[in-house]
């Protein structure tokens, strides 16, 4: 099986390559780096040898975000280091960049495409001495080659969901030849801890979900519209996927003539939907507005779509609700739910579909704990957001330093070993 992946994707390689060159003709690429993914002359290695490289791959949005709290805590514990870091998506790319703008020792690349000599001109050139791979990116040419070359193998914040598992175990000697290609697994939940052990992986850890340990200082975040955003009723729907947009704007319709200045703020997964989300208001007879990064919210404007990620602490700051997405559509019911983590830091009251499969213990404990509510149709969201709008001001009372205690402990662990890892290759 391995055998034959390896040939058909030197067969598909050129196929590949018109594929990314039509993502770029659609913004859905770089237009100016995406031949980073396609040819190995586009790599633009920038090494210090004098230096260890980490190299951590993670795909988009999330799985980026997971890991800045962890290269932080390496930057300031450690010396002498160098962090590669490739992403798949445009926004994730972008993102990174933002963030380690002003770190001279942190780069960032596309992922190049899991082709057998792309693979090995990739790990040649740059020269790895660690390398992570987040959540549930398993690329098996470059694992594989990786572990040929000796280089420490880790997969961190591993995500394995039971549909998963079944596909993996429908190859089941290839997937256990994979998964015991990892020196360490870190599972981000007790199922994923137990489906890797059946799937072959050697060694693996589950100390908690690394997307408890962003570090927010509620004080430090800023935002250009906090007047719009004080002198509206406003509530956020996060992470909303395209079955769900008409879900948003059917809540917004339904609370709008109970309550005065009503602001829907929706953000959607993918950023090309912004458009379209317009469009379906200015059908609806709504005032509506695409808000980029750069931009102010128009008092006057009913709904606002923001079109760019990694922001939304700066809305959830402010709101008192917060609809969480991709927990609404049925045919999602396997690979459902988005992270509510931040919102729940930021002492908003949570609300979300039946489908959040993604994160089940995340939840179940934010249910537990009174921190988010499940609801089954949008009369019932819109009658809890009703509720909060009448409530008193936002306070902080329950942004829950437990989160916060909980997400350094994951990190230390999680720091500790990796740490004890690195010294055991250099041994």
């Amino acid at each position: 099986m391995i055998y034959f992946y390896k040939l058909l994707s030197l067969i598909l390689y050129p196929l590949l390559i018109l594929l990314v060159v039509l993502r770029k003709v659609f913004n859905k690429e770089d237009k100016f780096r995406y031949l980073e993914k396609i040819f190995f002359n586009s790599f633009s290695v920038d090494r210090d040898k004098k230096k260890k490289l980490i190299w951590i791959h993670a795909a988009s949005i999330g799985e980026v975000q997971s890991i800045f709290p962890l290269i932080e805590k390496f930057n300031n514990e450690k010396k002498n280091l160098e962090f590669l870091i490739t992403t798949v998506t445009l926004s994730s790319g972008k993102l990174v960049e933002k963030y380690f703008d002003n770190y001279s020792n942190v780069k960032h690349r596309y992922f190049p495409l899991d082709v057998i000599f792309l693979v090995n001109k990739f790990l040649d050139s740059w020269d790895p001495n660690l390398i992570i791979f987040i959540d549930s990116e398993i690329w098996p040419n470059f694992l594989l080659q990786s572990k040929k070359r000796g280089k420490a193998l880790l997969l961190v914040n591993a995500r394995i969901t039971p549909k998963t598992f079944k596909k993996w175990m429908l190859i089941k000697r290839t997937s256990k030849k994979i998964f015991e290609s990892f020196d360490h697994c870190f599972a981000s939940s007790s199922e994923s801890e137990r489906l890797l052990k059946n799937l072959g992986a050697k060694k693996v850890d589950y100390y908690g979900n690394l997307k408890f340990c962003d570090d927010i200082d509620i004080k430090k975040i800023e935002n250009k519209s906090k007047n719009v955003l004080l002198n509206k009723n406003f509530w956020c729907a996060a992470s909303i996927h395209k079955d769900e947009e008409g879900f948003c704007i059917e809540a917004h319709l339904n609370l709008k003539n109970k309550i005065s200045n009503l602001l829907t703020i929706i953000a959607p997964r993918q950023l090309y939907r912004s458009k379209n989300i317009k469009s379906y208001c200015d059908k609806k007879g709504l005032q509506a507005q695409i808000l980029n990064n750069d931009n102010t919210i128009d008092f006057s404007k009913e709904v606002v779509i923001l079109n760019f990620h990694g922001e939304l602490s700066k809305f959830f700051k402010f709101a008192k609700s917060v609809f969480i997405g991709k927990s609404m559509v049925k045919k999602l019911k396997y690979d459902g739910g988005q992270n509510p983590i931040t919102a729940a830091k930021m002492s908003c009251n949570i609300y979300h579909g039946p489908f959040v499969s993604n994160f089940r213990e995340i939840y179940d404990y934010f249910q537990e704990s009174l921190l988010c509510k499940q609801i089954k149709d949008v009369e019932e969201l819109s009658v809890m957001l009703e509720k909060d709008f009448k409530l008193p001001e936002k306070n902080f009372h329950k942004s829950n330093s437990n989160l916060d205690l909980i997400g350094k402990e994951i990190l230390n662990k999680t720091f500790l070993k990796i740490d004890q890892i690195m010294s055991n290759e250099n041994n």
